[in-house]
């Protein structure tokens, strides 16, 4: 029996492998999605803080955390990361 499967090698942007309209928005938006995962992780945040701290509503949260993205523009991810790096330098002590 033959295992001959075809491998074909990636552009480096899976959105655009897979087609996507918009890889390169896609590809941006999930490294944004990531950085914001982390960052809620670290301080181990609840997600009902983490809203207030972003600004948002916690069914948005739970979305960020995962994974339908689709609804979250660029610019509103990119604030995301700022506001939870700011309210963490404000309260910690000096």
């Amino acid at each position: 029996m033959s295992n001959n499967k075809k491998v074909t090698a990636s552009s480096g942007n899976v959105f655009a492998d897979l087609g996507f309209g918009n890889p390169e928005e896609e590809l941006l938006k999930a490294k944004l999605v990531r950085e914001v995962r982390g960052i809620i992780k670290r301080p181990k945040l609840t997600q009902t803080k983490a809203a207030v701290v972003l600004g948002l509503k916690q069914p948005d949260v739970s979305a960020l955390v995962t994974g339908p993205i689709g609804k979250f523009s660029i610019d509103r991810l990119v604030r995301c990361p700022d506001r939870i790096r700011a309210t963490t330098m404000s309260i910690t002590p000096a």
